[in-house]
């Protein structure tokens, strides 16, 4: 089932939640709404779900306009972050729940019922844990559970809210790999917020990122990570380095370097801002004539395969905010050790990649 949403605005009270928010959505597409807590990714999802109204705008399933078509009749499933599995119920009760529910002419049999709740516990890993409650489980178990339940009932669309949210790291890379696997299987539509990058990027289709309730982007974890459309989004997604400077006939002088920008040739002594991933900057120690950034090795931590660098630039320039933050590099760490540096040794920054925005790009429409 697709879904076309058209020109959604929700408010409460003072505060815009959604601003002519519109998306589509492939049919057996899995997509992520990414974005920091309060932008209104729940919202928007609650709204598609039926759980909400919109101030404006329409919600249509495979072109059937479904604005108000109530929550019960809009074939929809949900996975909370907290479970909401009933506690009194064993497990194969609570996923036989929305079956034994369902109006007497459209109620599967008992042995259906069994059947197709045996057959999603095997689905889910988990049909060895039947007879068990909700509080002998994991939370990890609990969440498979929870999803096991929203796909009795064959929904249409399947909507995930910070489903892995309330889970430790571990049990969350886990879980991704294994949501991602079944999706692969059953094509179900489905739509999940999170503000977890590392989660959108390895577990979507697409990946819609929101930022005070309008989209930023939208685009395959692949083009987002590498081409962000705004600054907001390379700040949002991973690690990041800001610098401060001009831009000028398609080059950004910023903190004692050169940086040539073809895509704003047209620039003229505009504020530029440019951001760097750690990774995409080079360390060398400090040799005198060296252009790039001087700067004091800080901190280096080393833990497996990666050394991350914490560089203090020693040229603060008051005329250039931002110049005397913090600089975090990465290096590949036996590269590190065959530099030889130690925490305390000048060295010299030069950032291999940037991506520049001139004023105009991040001023508000």
């Amino acid at each position: 089932m697709s879904i076309e949403i058209r020109n959604i605005s929700k408010q409460f009270g003072d505060f815009r939640a959604l601003r002519d928010v519109s998306l589509d959505v492939d049919s057996g597409e899995l997509v992520a709404l990414l974005g920091p807590s309060g932008c209104g990714k729940t919202t928007l999802l609650r709204i598609i779900a039926g759980l909400e109204t919109a101030d404006t705008g329409s919600i249509l399933f495979s072109g059937e306009d479904t604005t108000d078509v109530h929550v019960r009749e809009r074939q929809v499933g949900f996975v909370f972050q907290h479970y909401a599995l009933f506690r009194h119920m064993t497990v194969f009760e609570n996923v036989a729940f929305g079956l034994r529910v369902k109006p007497r002419k459209e109620r599967p049999s008992d042995a259906q019922i069994k059947a197709k709740v045996t057959d999603l516990l095997k689905l889910v890993q988990l049909d060895w844990l039947a007879d068990r409650y909700p509080s002998q489980l994991s939370g990890g178990q609990r969440q498979r559970i929870a999803l096991a339940r929203a796909l009795a009932v064959e929904p249409k669309v399947l909507l995930l809210d910070e489903p892995f949210g309330a889970l430790d790291a571990k049990v969350r890379k886990e879980l991704r790999r294994w949501l991602r696997r079944l999706h692969d299987e059953l094509h179900v539509t489905s739509i999940f917020v999170t503000h977890d990058q590392e989660e959108a990027l390895e577990v979507a289709d697409r990946v819609v990122v929101i930022n005070k309730g309008q989209i930023e982007q939208v685009g395959s974890p692949q083009e987002v990570w590498d081409q962000p459309a705004s600054p907001f989004v390379y700040g949002f997604l991973g690690d990041v380095n800001l610098f401060h400077g001009r831009a000028d006939n398609g080059a950004v002088q910023l903190q004692g370097m050169r940086l040539e920008s073809p895509e704003h040739s047209g620039a003229r002594d505009a504020k530029a801002r440019a951001y760097v991933r750690p990774h995409d900057i080079d360390v060398t120690p400090y040799a005198s004539g060296a252009s790039g950034i001087v700067a004091t090795l800080s901190r280096a931590i080393v833990v497996g395969p990666i050394a991350r660098l914490e560089l203090e630039p020693t040229d603060s320039n008051p005329d250039n905010p931002g110049s005397g933050t913090i600089i975090e590099a990465q290096l590949p760490a036996q590269q590190f050790r065959d530099l030889g540096l130690k925490e305390g040794d000048t060295v010299v920054a030069n950032p291999r990649k940037a991506r520049v925005f001139v004023e105009e790009d991040w001023v508000s429409p």
